[in-house]
């Protein structure tokens, strides 16, 4: 097969699961290897356990594999998301927690499964260089020591330079907004902040997760703007569950055209939702679809 045919399979079967039933072992090889390839193997093997499809001998062991990373990994970051508060919570300000770990501890159908590598924050611009102290003085150091790269971030970029944690490890990328401040973009991250929601789970009072409109919106700006194409289907994956999930509230739709609209995103917002058909079949309702071509 094609590698467009290879991707085309694997589109497939993340939209419907089923037809994954007969699949022979090659082709049970061929579709690991992809979902492997797009970041995507963890979401694959949820789908497919809901779905009760039982896949080959070979192809279980890596599937049952990237579950237990899964679970790994989101276990690590709640135990992160309860250090940061430990360390972050003195200081008094919001800290909102964006992509993956927000879909972790707001509990999210769309963090099931999910595989990714650091932990991003949002913290209020006039609290960077507090939040920065605190994180350094408990153990975390820049990524980056060049000068070079230390004045790119800070005054170019939306985010100090990567913070890794000496003994843990981990990475955390600290935000002050959402895009670069070359962007021709500007959204507005005291609204972000504004419209979140507190944690009232795990005993934590300073994080935050963002609005559901503001993860959507904050998911469809990375893959439009992070320039991380072998994430893009896991992108794509992840928007695609939260509109399905998140369409179930009444009036869904209506705010997440007003947030991005009141967050200079209306062009943003329309990219991926724009496809004609949607590539994962995402049900859009024909009213927003036309708004959108």
């Amino acid at each position: 097969m094609t590698r467009r045919q290879n991707a085309d399979r694997l589109l497939a079967v993340l939209g419907n699961p089923t037809c994954a039933q007969s699949f022979t072992d090659r082709q049970w090889s061929d579709l690991v290897a992809d979902a492997r390839s797009a970041n995507v193997l963890g979401a694959l093997s949820e789908l497919l356990a809901r779905a009760h499809v039982k896949p080959g001998l070979q192809a279980a062991r890596h599937l049952d594999g990237a579950r237990q990373l899964s679970g790994r990994q989101r276990q690590s970051v709640i135990w992160e998301v309860h250090r940061l508060q430990s360390v972050l919570g003195k200081l008094r300000v919001p800290i909102l927690l964006l992509k993956g770990a927000a879909y972790v501890m707001a509990r999210e159908d769309v963090a099931q499964g999910r595989l990714f590598g650091d932990i991003d924050i949002l913290v209020p611009s006039e609290s960077i260089e507090a939040v920065e102290r605190e994180l350094t003085i408990n153990g975390w150091v820049s990524a980056k020591s060049s000068a070079y790269d230390q004045r790119y971030y800070r005054q170019w970029m939306h985010e100090i330079p990567p913070m890794t944690h000496l003994r843990r490890g981990t990475v955390l990328d600290v935000h002050h907004t959402i895009l670069p401040l070359t962007s021709r973009h500007a959204p507005d991250p005291t609204r972000i902040i504004a419209r979140s929601r507190p944690l009232d789970t795990f005993g934590i009072d300073a994080i935050r997760v963002p609005c559901r409109e503001d993860m959507v919106i904050h998911s469809i700006t990375h893959l439009v703007h992070e320039g991380e194409l072998h994430n893009g289907l896991r992108d794509l994956r992840d928007i695609d569950c939260m509109l399905r999930d998140f369409s179930k509230q009444d009036g869904f739709w209506g705010r997440l055209g007003a947030a991005k609209a009141d967050n200079d995103h209306a062009l943003i917002g329309e990219l991926p939702l724009g496809y004609e058909p949607p590539l994962l079949g995402t049900p859009i309702p024909e009213a927003v679809f036309a708004s959108l071509c």
